[in-house]
């Protein structure tokens, strides 16, 4: 898997456990992003891809700061926002774990499944490029 160069932390930011990257650390996988992109660009877009590769190597919080900068970006109730939301708290229940905070993690798990089911309830196919397997398979990375 490649990596954003010098934008690609060393280690996985846990809070409380590591100095938080600045608040400007992950601005070039966010150079284009805006609200007038179309939902095929946003897709397409390094904070996007770039949140996901993160998420897949156990990046959850930077996964959540990227993500979040895509989900301001899509079209209010839409169902790719919808998915944004279900992956983010995803990212969310990820870094609980990781903070060794179980209970928070099944808490934020729940509401990740009500953001996903509602993502996909008017579409089975695909989202961004993501199909409802794809988003199982991520949930599954830090389900108990």
């Amino acid at each position: 898997m490649t990596h954003a160069g010098d934008a690609y932390p060393a280690v996985a930011y846990i809070p409380g456990r590591g100095e938080r990257p600045g608040e400007t650390a992950f601005e070039v996988y966010k150079e284009g992003l805006s609200e007038s992109c179309s939902i095929a660009d946003i897709a397409a877009s390094r904070a996007f891809r770039g949140g996901l590769e993160f998420y897949e190597t156990g990046y959850y919080w930077e996964a959540h700061e990227l993500w979040e900068a895509v989900w301001m970006c899509l079209p209010q109730a839409s169902a790719e926002r919808h998915l944004l939301r279900g992956i983010i708290q995803l990212a969310n229940a990820g870094l609980k774990r990781a903070m060794d905070r179980p209970a928070a993690a099944e808490r934020i798990l729940a509401l990740a499944d009500s953001a996903l089911a509602e993502a996909f309830l008017h579409r089975s196919d695909c989202l961004m490029g993501l199909s409802n397997d794809d988003v199982m398979a991520l949930r599954e990375r830090i389900a108990s």
